[in-house]
């Protein structure tokens, strides 16, 4: 007997040594969550399973960390713990404390603000108080000798919201697998910033150039000088032109659209400028009469001669009271600079903050064949347009605003326009307008596939405050609110390079936008309403059903026995 129960031991010892040999090299992992998010996308598991090299990824989300970063590092943890399986374990991570020495008197923490990751101050909670601690949402991505920098939490904002912490999740393989193939493929698409008609040039532009030439080979193109725009160039950016458009740079810019360029205008209607307050006490917004709309009218779009006005808005400073000497300034918000948070309709705007606008025009759509629309941004349920002339005066913040003004809903202001274009000059193309195009291959009438085009009325979007001290500030900062309890840094940089991608990159890798984790909370008022209930049920119920349980063995244990 002694015998057959130490062969049983030893064949049941055996079993489970070859079972777990098989699991260790037969790995299978299913994905039941509703929002597939320990799923990957067919484009993401080609890259992973076609790695040539070892990846190595390092985050730095380790070590004293508040709560809510702790739960973003989990999600990286699980994340990555994916993209190993789908590597075939070519892709290795780990994490490190940021405070970690890279070099002899260097920690991580110099390496990655050196490199342009800047941290974020938040206050930890731990045993003897409080502490204030700098938190790095990054991790870098090595591919042979190359690396990559990915940002894993996009917003700076002090107060960290759960919603933020949730977008940042759902784009975790996105920002990854974008990293991996940037690495494994390091040629930059051409991207051109069209000058000639007025476009800013100057310290505005630093962070649109320093955002831009960071994920693309950015080049200045003088529109009044080349011939035509070549076809090398994958994406036009146009940024807010002050002076007209002639024929012959329209001309340009339509058969580049036919050869399958692609445009991304930021353009202002309207001349209205901020600074222009600081000198008079009111200023009136008036046409730039740019010559484009005849362009964009016939491509389906249609920028209006007016402003959009949002309650959903940003602050300025402005004087309530005190003397002229020694004014009392308070902020309020600014009717003017609305704050247009994205709808999801599109992997463009999808996972993205709110993006600041200044002195936006709307958006109306043509009818055009073969042309769809998508709204990018609009305008909140409480705004309104007010056409040209439009006086602008700070004194409209003296009293508030009359809210029943600002009823329309939704006003669009940014668009995608996607499909067969056809040119503007098919039937009024003189005969030395067409005999000039043959050297370079002659006149396209209309596109030879689908073609895109983004649509943005607000120039300023892009565009950089410039501090007198600090210089230039990031893009989507609001130089009047640095310093103050409003300061915020809004997404406006995601969006361009959003829109960017969309329009020059890999299709494929930017459809890894669309995951979406979906945000399940608990209901606050229904938790405080139904509190003693519950209490009562996961505290005061399991410890009543013991006890009876233990009467009920003792009396059925004496019942037993007594006879």
């Amino acid at each position: 007997m002694q015998k057959r129960s130490v062969i049983s031991l030893i064949v049941l010892v055996a079993v489970l040594v070859i079972i777990n040999l098989i699991a260790a090299q037969i790995h299978r992992r299913f994905d039941l969550t509703e929002d597939n998010r320990y799923s990957l996308t067919t484009a993401s598991k080609d890259i992973l399973q076609n790695l040539d090299e070892e990846v190595l990824v390092t985050v730095f989300l380790k070590d004293n960390l508040p709560a809510e970063f702790k739960k973003l590092a989990s999600a990286n943890t699980d994340f990555l713990s994916v993209l190993r399986e789908n590597s075939n374990a070519k892709l290795k991570y780990n994490f490190v404390s940021p405070l970690q020495d890279v070099t002899p008197g260097r920690t991580w923490a110099d390496s990655l603000q050196a490199g342009g990751a800047a941290p974020i101050n938040l206050t930890v909670q731990i045993k003897s108080g409080e502490s204030k601690t700098d938190v790095y949402p990054y991790a870098i991505v090595q591919h042979k000798n190359n690396t990559q920098l990915v940002n894993l939490f996009a917003s700076s904002k002090r107060n960290i919201s759960v919603a933020e912490l949730n977008n940042a999740e759902a784009l975790l393989e996105y920002q990854f697998l974008k990293a991996i193939d940037q690495l494994k493929n390091p040629n930059k698409p051409f991207v051109a910033y069209s000058v000639g008609n007025g476009q800013p040039t100057d310290a505005k532009t630093y962070d649109l150039q320093q955002t831009i030439s960071s994920n693309y080979k950015l080049f200045v193109f003088d529109l009044t000088k080349e011939p035509v725009i070549p076809d090398t160039i994958k994406t036009l950016v146009i940024v807010k032109p002050t002076e007209s458009f002639t024929d012959a740079q329209k001309l340009k810019i339509d058969q580049y659209v036919m050869r399958g360029g692609k445009v991304l205008w930021f353009l202002d209607n309207l001349n209205a400028e901020q600074d222009s307050l600081s000198y008079t006490a009111q200023l009136i917004a008036y046409d730039r009469a740019l010559n484009v709309q005849d362009l964009l009218f016939h491509y389906g779009v249609r920028i209006n001669p007016d402003l959009v006005m949002d309650l959903q808005c940003d602050f300025m400073p402005f004087a309530v009271g005190g003397t002229a000497e020694n004014p009392q300034f308070e902020f309020l918000h600014w009717n003017y600079y609305p704050l247009f948070e994205p709808r999801g309709n599109h992997i463009i705007n999808k996972n993205l903050g709110l993006i600041a606008g200044r002195f936006v025009n709307s958006i109306d759509t043509i009818s055009a064949p073969n042309i769809s629309k998508t709204f990018l941004l609009q305008s909140s349920a409480n705004s309104r347009t007010i056409s040209t002339p439009a006086l602008i005066s700070p004194n409209e913040n003296r009293n508030a605003p009359q809210d029943d003004l600002f009823r329309q809903n939704g006003v669009p202001t940014a668009v995608l326009l996607e499909g067969n274009f056809t040119s503007l000059y098919r039937s009024r193309l003189s005969t030395a307008q067409r005999d000039s195009l043959q050297r370079y291959g002659g006149f396209v009438e209309k596109t030879g596939g689908k073609n895109k085009m983004i649509v943005v009325a607000d120039g300023d979007m892009v565009l950089n405050d410039v501090s007198p001290k600090d210089g230039p500030l990031p893009m989507g900062t609001n130089f009047y609110t640095v310093g103050s309890q409003y300061e915020y840094r809004f997404a406006n940089k995601d969006f361009l390079l959003n829109c960017l991608e969309y329009l020059t990159s890999n299709e494929r890798i930017i459809e890894t936008r669309n995951k979406e984790i979906v945000l399940r909370l608990l209901d606050v008022q229904k938790v405080e309403n139904e509190k003693t209930k519950w209490q009562a049920i996961t505290i005061a119920l399991p410890i009543i059903l013991i006890i009876i349980a233990g009467v009920l063995f003792q009396y059925l244990r004496k019942r037993k026995y007594a006879r």
